[in-house]
């Protein structure tokens, strides 16, 4: 593990040069075939999703696209889904169950879009139905924080089977600025906040939210793409590999009790 305290990890994590979704399907699968819509409303850019393979075995992939340019972001919103986003992955992650394809998840968001227009249009009920049915999915699931998971945006993403986090990448119930600003009131005071949300890889996986680290190159993946994806290929052919083995009742039965479990102390002994 580097030695980054945890508001550098949060720098990292942000890197506008850091491996993203596009970066991540042309290093790991073949033969994607991008799928869009929600078949309700639109089509969000911010989720990105489709059909590849992995190996040779066909895999459904789904992540949270922010952009590396202005116009790339700005179409993307930055990587802020509205719920005509989280309706597309859920048809898509569907999909995958009817044809017993495993879902891959990459999420980098800084939180769901909190605009008016999408809580109009259903944002919390997307969000809600997206942790209610990807419990219940009878196919592996697997989901990997790459840069920021922020939110339920990042959460509508990430009820898996396994979840594993790239070194430098957070997760958290909402940014350090947006902590800092409910807690005292100054959100300058984000860097004491990073420290005290316990978001970084280590702190998660010591808590049991995460299932597996992905090293990173020391000061960032964006640094040496090439080296975090063999380490990211390596890890996700392990636990897949170990899922596949699994029946469909068994996964999911698994997966509802580690969330339950979450946040739950350990039993002392008498």
């Amino acid at each position: 593990m580097s030695r980054l305290t945890a508001a550098e990890r949060v720098a990292a994590a942000r890197h506008p040069q850091r491996p993203n979704i596009t970066d991540t399907i042309g290093a790991l699968f073949t033969d994607f075939f991008e799928q869009k819509g929600d078949r309700l409303c639109r089509e969000d850019p911010a989720i990105l999703g489709g059909i590849a393979l992995y190996h040779g075995r066909p895999v459904t992939v789904i992540g949270t696209r922010k952009g590396k340019t202005a116009e790339e972001s700005i179409r993307c919103n930055f990587g802020m889904p509205g719920p005509e986003g989280y309706r597309k992955a859920l048809r898509l992650m569907r999909q995958a169950e009817k044809f017993r394809r495993p879902v891959l998840t990459f999420i980098d968001t800084s939180g769901a879009y909190p605009g008016l227009e999408a809580e109009a249009r259903g944002q919390g009920e997307a969000i809600a139905r997206n942790l209610m049915e990807m419990s219940r999915l009878t196919v592996p699931v697997i989901a990997v924080i790459t840069g920021e998971g922020n939110s339920g945006g990042a959460l509508a993403l990430g009820v898996a089977d396994r979840v594993l986090m790239l070194e430098n990448a957070v997760y958290a119930i909402l940014s350090p600025e947006g902590f800092a600003s409910i807690l005292w009131k100054d959100a300058a005071r984000h860097a004491e906040a990073c420290d005290l949300m316990k978001l970084t890889a280590p702190d998660l996986l010591a808590l049991g939210i995460v299932d597996d680290v992905v090293p990173e190159p020391e000061g960032g993946a964006h640094l040496a793409p090439e080296l975090v994806f063999q380490e990211l290929d390596r890890a996700l052919s392990r636990h897949l590999a170990a899922l596949l083995k699994e029946s469909g009742g068994s996964l999911a039965e698994k997966r509802y009790q580690k969330f339950r479990k979450m946040g739950v102390p350990p039993k002392e002994e008498s």
